[in-house]
């Protein structure tokens, strides 16, 4: 599927706290010093109706959310997205940055609410056929790190007030996830100063234009 797009998609990942926000900006940055024509995104998210979804998902309400149900909105939002502006921006030759993708799927609903994987593939493989990331960037940091960030920004959303244990195990399945594909998977220490962070990351995209 990746074959017909002469853009290239790449998703930026990783569990709260790691600095994807910084990264971002970083990647886009970079992106327009090379004269790389790119869109930015995210997920749950980057459509109307993708947008309204996200709301839903990390609104706290009184009605607990079924893991169930967070997966399949999550992929509903996924389906808009891909529909409306990750495959015509590709097809246009575009590079696209996306904040989250199919991984924290893994992670998250996988990995934190323990839902097996083997279901969450069917939902890739339906939503998505063979269009996989060219390059996930897999912002790495401990638990423990990641955590007090969080808590300096304020508000908190549904995902954010989880456990520590949520995010170790979302943090572990991301790590198993990149152990497997390593040539698709690069792995950024975001336990580092924002300087050594965006050396990474900038190496990581050089190699990928030389390609």
């Amino acid at each position: 599927m990746n074959d017909i797009y002469s853009g290239k998609f790449i998703t930026i990942e990783g569990i709260e706290g790691t600095g994807k926000s910084t990264a971002m900006h970083y990647v886009q940055h970079w992106l327009e010093q090379h004269s790389i024509p790119f869109i930015q995104t995210r997920e749950p998210g980057g459509t109307l109706i993708a947008e309204q979804i996200r709301q839903i998902f990390l609104k706290k309400q009184a009605e607990v959310m079924e893991a169930d149900t967070e997966l399949l909105l999550v992929f509903a939002a996924r389906s808009q997205h891909l529909h409306q502006v990750i495959w015509p921006a590709l097809q246009e030759g575009k590079w696209v940055v996306c904040d989250r993708f199919t991984d924290a799927s893994y992670a998250y609903q996988g990995g934190g609410r323990g839902i097996d994987a083997q279901r969450i593939n069917t939902l890739e493989n339906w939503v998505q056929g063979r269009f996989r990331p060219d390059t996930v960037i897999l912002l790495d940091a401990p638990v423990e790190i990641c955590l007090q960030r969080t808590m300096q920004r304020g508000a908190l959303d549904r995902i954010e007030v989880e456990k520590t244990e949520f995010f170790e195990r979302a943090r572990t399945a991301y790590l198993k996830r990149a152990a497997a594909e390593p040539e698709r998977y690069k792995m950024v220490d975001a336990a580092k100063t924002i300087e050594e962070v965006q050396q990474q990351i900038g190496r990581i995209l050089s190699q990928l234009h030389m390609h």
